[in-house]
């Protein structure tokens, strides 16, 4: 089993190229279901030996530790995507996590901000100060684009038409997109690189964002950033940097857009996946109603 899941950790990162952080996920999962398998022995049963009783006793088992059903759905994916390599690959006769089903999700909204609230924030930063500064083009960047932070800190100064209002993004599964920036976020970013430090060491791809020590900005940064904004506006603590990419398509649908452009702006792959975002407000909704339908506002005879 060790040796199957080193050949399909390699597959992953050579064959379908798939980010680091895909394949920690997956050797995470796949060593949790070893350590499983396991158990008190220790001897792991080759992957043509497993069935699916034995997966679904694990799935069992991650309920009963208080796994999230999001998490187990992510290990039953791994699972599925693992037997699917070994059938290939000769060393399973069968996918035993096919015949699984995914825990049915909980319905959660995502938590998002007011446009007031986000106004609020996007103002926080001082504008007299070179990280102020920063601080500022970052915020907008991430709301005018609907940015995951890692994609906003592996932004590159290449990456940028800022005559277009236009970003380059690498999202999940290394796609790329080209995001729309406002122009407040372009008025920003020019702001800031006029005093934006010189990188520490020269590089080819120069960072957008860097820290006060000349380095390429990391996520955590921003979320700790984001924190001390929170505090000074007294915003709601649960707001994190993913919740500007939550108000972004919040937003954008309350004011009539359509669902399948948000999806293209969000870099989502699936429709799925940007139809949790259709909460929109029953003004929102009179609105686009009362613009679209063609009986909605002649007087009936």
């Amino acid at each position: 089993m060790q040796s199957a899941t080193a050949r399909f950790l390699r597959y992953l990162q050579v064959e379908r190229n798939a980010s680091d952080l895909t394949i920690k996920s997956y050797r995470e999962d796949l060593t949790a279901l070893m350590e499983y398998l396991g158990g008190t022995t220790g001897v792991v049963p080759r992957p043509s030996e497993i069935t699916p009783l034995d997966l679904r006793q694990y799935v069992s088992a991650l309920h009963q530790a208080g796994y999230a059903k999001s998490s187990v759905a992510r290990h039953l994916a791994t699972c599925r995507s693992f037997f699917r390599f070994a059938q290939r690959e000769g060393l399973s006769q069968q996918n035993p996590a096919k015949p699984l089903r995914n825990p049915r999700p909980d319905r959660k909204l995502p938590h998002f901000l007011t446009t007031d609230e986000i106004t609020r924030l996007l103002e926080a930063p001082p504008t007299d100060h070179p990280l102020g500064l920063r601080d500022r083009a970052l915020l907008e960047t991430t709301y005018s684009a609907g940015l995951r932070v890692s994609e906003l800190v592996a932004i590159n100064d290449d990456d940028l038409d800022l005559e277009g209002g236009l970003v380059r993004v690498q999202g999940k599964g290394r796609r790329e997109r080209l995001a729309p920036l406002g122009r407040w976020a372009v008025w920003a970013i020019v702001r800031w690189m006029k005093v934006r430090p010189a990188p520490r060491r020269p590089q080819a791809d120069r960072p957008l964002y860097l820290n006060r020590f000349g380095n390429r900005l990391t996520t955590r940064s921003v979320a700790r950033m984001l924190e001390k904004y929170l505090k000074q506006t007294g915003l709601d603590r649960r707001t994190s940097p993913h919740t500007l990419r939550h108000s972004f398509a919040t937003h954008l649908l309350d004011r009539g857009a359509d669902i399948r452009s948000v999806q293209e702006l969000l870099g989502h792959k699936s429709l799925i996946t940007t139809q949790i975002y259709t909460h929109v407000s029953t003004a929102g909704l009179r609105e686009v109603y009362d613009r679209a339908h063609p009986r909605a506002h002649p007087q009936p005879r």
